[in-house]
């Protein structure tokens, strides 16, 4: 059963092949098996077999959503009442929230099964889930390899079958780039499209929630759920949401597809170039024109995210002060030495970075000459995939430079850390969507193709994706051992 796709599973589910209960118990017995990856922080398994059987009553009277009985796994960002919701933090390790994330509250309207919450780099900072308070996660396709962050326990999870369906957050890549390297299909959509209430915070102007899924069929069911407006969100469009698995099966003749020269530089891996092109080809195969674009200031998005993210975040993590919630010092001799002591203790060496960094980034003397710079240049970039999209339909090219790097290669050196993220970062500076899909193998370890579409494009990218995924079958491959 676990091999089967969401629209697979709830097929079977409302047929009466299978209870959620035993699908629940099916994949329970698969994270139990596969501990050593380390994907899971806190698996809820009481809370689990509940909800299966409260989808089981709802599935035999015929009031089921699509995604009722379906056992999924969520990010440890979401707020998850009575569930431990850590972020991946020693600062966060004792909180148990208090109410549900919307996200959460969606899901659980539609009679999911929440099988628990996924580790993850600390409050999302990290590109290969080594920050983790709760240590690395293993890749499936290679466990001395990190499986991406920092949705790496939500990436690591899909690919070794151990959830029918997870939710990742990407705020300069988290959702895509450890998607390409677990071979795995992940959308990030524009910013505001999911609620961002009760997802913890790094940087709000970039954090967006979205699928992780086998196929692009299941992303369109998952994000159907997780999508729309939420008053509680500032941020949150109010633009309608389409159904977007009508469109799936679009024909693809004539759709105009753009390459950047910026993407196809020295900086990317010969193997991963032939790779990405020949998964062009099979859609020029499908109909579609390819030609050449400039984006002459993709080349700025690294240094510009590294000040707007880090500023973010140390405005957003200043509420972490050992007063209110979350980890407290043992005896503070005053209020300095409680806050500096529990944030010393409690927040890792890269979540200081960059606190440290956005903090100088933002004090007086400095803010003219580095934030204020920062977002001038993101309107820049913002401006090239406007213009972009008046020449073509979507824009596609590597998610990654390189396949998965072995685990505490580059955990010293976090400018290459940093340059993981190399071909992501600048969709979320503009708050564009784009998803990665799985296009071929280089070394045998996953590669990502990513697709990046217009604002409330995910329709069409979902659609693109679709069509590549009937012709290939590169997102239906296991890795060895997780049959």
């Amino acid at each position: 059963m676990y091999k089967k796709t969401i629209a697979e599973l709830a097929k079977g589910l409302r047929s009466g092949a299978f209870s959620s209960q035993e699908l629940t118990q099916t994949y329970l017995n698969r994270i139990r098996q596969h501990q050593s990856l380390n994907c899971f922080i806190t698996v809820t398994e009481e809370q689990a077999m509940a909800a299966a059987i409260t989808a089981d009553k709802r599935l035999a009277t015929g009031d089921a959503a699509l995604l009722t009985g379906i056992p999924l796994a969520q990010k440890d960002i979401f707020c998850t009442q009575g569930v431990k919701t850590s972020c991946g933090s020693k600062m966060l390790d004792n909180f148990i929230a208090p109410y549900n994330a919307t996200v959460i509250e969606k899901f659980n309207a539609a009679g999911a099964v929440m099988l628990g919450k996924l580790n993850m780099d600390e409050f999302a900072m990290g590109s290969s889930n080594e920050t983790s308070f709760y240590g690395p996660v293993q890749n499936p396709w290679d466990t001395t390899c990190v499986p991406g962050g920092s949705s790496g326990g939500s990436a690591a999870a899909m690919a070794a079958h151990l959830a029918a369906g997870v939710t990742g957050t990407d705020t300069g890549g988290s959702i895509r780039q450890p998607a390409a390297l677990c071979g795995i299909t992940g959308l990030k959509p524009t910013y505001g499209r999911v609620s961002r209430y009760g997802m913890i915070a790094y940087a709000s102007s970039l954090d967006q929630g979205g699928p992780m899924t086998r196929s692009s069929e299941d992303a369109a069911i998952i994000l159907q759920t997780m999508a729309g407006f939420d008053p509680k969100d500032s941020t949150s469009s109010e633009q309608a949401v389409p159904d977007y698995s009508v469109g799936l099966n679009n024909s693809l003749q004539g759709l105009k597809i753009g390459l950047p020269k910026e993407f196809f530089t020295a900086d990317l891996n010969s193997d991963m170039a032939a790779t990405i092109e020949t998964a062009i080809n099979e859609y020029k195969k499908l109909g579609a024109e390819v030609v050449e674009i400039t984006m002459p200031h993709l080349k700025m998005a690294i240094p510009a995210y590294y000040i707007i993210a880090p500023a973010e975040c140390s405005a957003n993590l200043s509420r972490y002060d050992g007063v209110r919630f979350g980890y407290r010092c043992k005896d503070p001799v005053d209020l300095t030495d409680l806050y500096t002591r529990s944030r010393g203790e409690a927040f890792g060496a890269e979540v200081k970075r960059r606190i440290l960094i956005g903090t100088y980034a933002l004090s007086a003397g400095y803010y003219d000459a580095y934030y204020l710079k920062a977002q001038k240049i993101r309107r820049l970039i913002t401006d090239d995939f406007t213009k972009a999209f008046t020449e073509v339909d979507v824009i596609m090219g590597p998610v990654t430079p390189s396949t998965a790097f072995a685990i505490g290669e580059k955990s010293n050196d976090p400018i290459q850390m940093y340059l993981s993220d190399i071909y992501t970062i600048a969709i979320n500076l503009a708050g564009v969507p784009a998803m990665s899909i799985p296009a071929g193998f280089v070394n045998n370890k996953p590669v990502g193709l990513q697709i990046i579409g217009n604002y409330f494009s995910e329709a069409r990218l979902l659609n693109v994706a679709h069509r590549y995924q009937q012709v290939t079958d590169w997102h239906q491959r296991t890795p060895k051992g997780f049959e």
